[in-house]
């Protein structure tokens, strides 16, 4: 869909892609207020209002020509005669169109993603997604892994929402995985490299972004993949630096607790993000590696 899409507007697929995958994001981030028809293979949202046009009568029209004539973003992608709000292809053209009025060019792209969102984050994020999609060249990019190799010595537990008291009373927003210095640590998933650098919480820490718009934060490391740097494109498994015990301090640091991983994952909302428990994802990644690895022996 993306492909015809992408032929339809002059978009590269992959942007066609991005926009998609944004748009899924923040329908699942908010259910309630982005409700998506059944059986939706589309994450596109288009409230009635911006579809039909402010003043229509009819925020349920489905007639490209009226819909035109009173401003809304409506069109017949599929080729049916009509605007259907519920049509996937409908919703994804629309949206596609709307955002290549100024043009194909990158630059006009991006133009074109500020004029629809009006939210720097939401055309960071886009064009994120499709450096992402463009580095790849497919669509199937789920792949996870768990963050140190599954055959080294770690271990871990559930330590969310435990005390911590450095810097100021606040929670742990993450699940500490204990391993020697220097054990490797990796990209759980295909993503950009948002954030290297030092925290005085985390120490030499990388935040990564991937393509359902969860942010990676890897923290406490001894260093990093020299090569790595912020905007590049990273896949699962990847190594992205080592464990170490750096933070809650001046940069570099180090030793003020056992050496670790401190694994964080953040959810963007659109406007804000918020920490949820990695927990459950590291174990079925670490089981899923697992498995892999006992059928590749058998």
């Amino acid at each position: 869909m993306c492909d015809r899409v992408g032929v339809m507007t002059g978009l590269p697929w992959q942007s066609v892609a991005a926009l998609e995958r944004y748009e899924r994001t923040l329908s699942r981030a908010h259910p309630k207020s982005r409700p998506l028809p059944p059986n939706a293979l589309v994450g596109v949202f288009v409230g009635p209002e911006r579809w039909s046009g402010p003043l229509n009568p009819d925020p349920e029209d489905k007639s490209p020509v009226s819909i035109r004539a009173f401003g809304g973003i409506g069109r017949d992608g599929s080729g049916d005669g009509v605007a259907d709000r519920n049509d996937d292809l409908d919703r994804l053209y629309s949206v596609a169109h709307q955002v290549r009025r100024k043009g194909t060019s990158p630059d006009d792209f991006a133009i074109g993603l500020w004029e629809y969102y009006q939210n720097t984050r939401a055309v960071q994020r886009v064009l994120q997604f499709a450096k992402i999609y463009r580095t790849f060249g497919k669509l199937d990019l789920s792949r996870h892994v768990f963050p140190l190799p599954v055959g080294t010595v770690y271990s871990y537990r559930s330590t969310w929402g435990n005390s911590r008291d450095w810097g100021g009373t606040r929670i742990h927003e993450g699940t500490d995985i204990f391993a020697n210095y220097g054990v490797p640590v990796r990209s759980t998933s295909y993503g950009i490299v948002e954030v290297k650098g030092w925290n005085p919480y985390g120490g030499w820490r990388i935040g990564i972004r991937d393509l359902d718009n969860l942010y990676h934060y890897y923290a406490h490391l001894s260093g990093y993949e020299k090569s790595l740097k912020p905007s590049d494109v990273v896949r699962p498994g990847q190594i992205i630096g080592w464990v170490g015990s750096s933070g809650y301090g001046r940069p570099g640091t180090q030793g003020k607790f056992p050496p670790h991983l401190h694994y964080g994952v953040y959810r963007d909302r659109g406007l804000v993000e918020w920490a949820f428990d990695p927990y459950p994802m590291l174990r079925k990644w670490e089981k899923a590696e697992l498995k892999a690895l006992r059928v590749h022996k058998e």
